[in-house]
């Protein structure tokens, strides 16, 4: 799904990804339980530059995260899933990965340039293509209902829209791995340091090669 939102789009079908990543040692039925090798995978499949994102997306990492998707960029995130595919809290029992794809920000004031109502729901604001735009402000951290993640799971059938916080805790509390995978008889790839090395408080950040960051 990222693939297909770098600009070139990567044509790189699924079933080749997943050969790449069993024969590269990172996968044994699919699964990757490790952003690390995660990253490597789309270096080399999509030929992309892939920045690995440590310590949760709190704190610093919050801007750089927001500005990589006001610009376009996707977001590869590992978090736990709901049975409506949004994110829970589960110990890292239901991790699955998602891709961000967008924002939405609630502002005080939208910037002068660059931006145009939506016909259909006032007050909603998208940026105009190809024009020179003022970037928004980013709200506060603390601010509540302030930041969604235009997000999508792979099973999903829409996109939907997440809060930036329940998105960050949900990431940083991956530290298990789930006992019914543990007994279901099937290998899986789980790197040293299990889970809680492999996922918790990362995410990928992936950009075209030649973009400038």
């Amino acid at each position: 799904m990222a693939g297909t939102l770098l600009a070139p789009p990567s044509g790189v079908p699924l079933e080749r990804l997943v050969q790449m990543a069993v024969e590269r040692g990172y996968t044994a039925q699919g699964e990757m339980f490790s952003v690390a090798d995660m990253g490597k995978l789309a270096q080399e499949a999509l030929g992309c530059e892939a920045e690995q994102l440590c310590g949760g997306l709190g704190g610093p990492s919050r801007a750089r995260v927001l500005q990589h998707l006001v610009s376009g960029h996707p977001l590869l995130i590992p978090y736990d899933e709901d049975f409506n595919h949004e994110p829970c809290q589960r110990k890292g029992y239901k991790a699955h990965w998602a891709v961000s794809t967008g924002v939405l920000l609630g502002v005080r004031a939208v910037p002068s340039l660059g931006y145009s109502e939506d016909p259909e729901l006032p007050g909603l604001y998208h940026p105009v293509p190809s024009t020179p735009r003022q970037p928004p402000a980013l709200p506060e951290e603390g601010s509540p209902g302030a930041v969604y993640l235009l997000s999508k799971q792979g099973k999903s059938w829409h996109y939907q829209l997440w809060d930036y916080n329940q998105v960050r805790d949900s990431n940083l509390q991956l530290t298990d791995f789930s006992p019914s995978r543990a007994a279901d008889g099937r290998a899986y790839v789980v790197p040293a340091g299990g889970v809680r090395a492999g996922l918790c408080g990362q995410a990928l950040l992936l950009r075209p090669r030649d973009s400038s960051h």
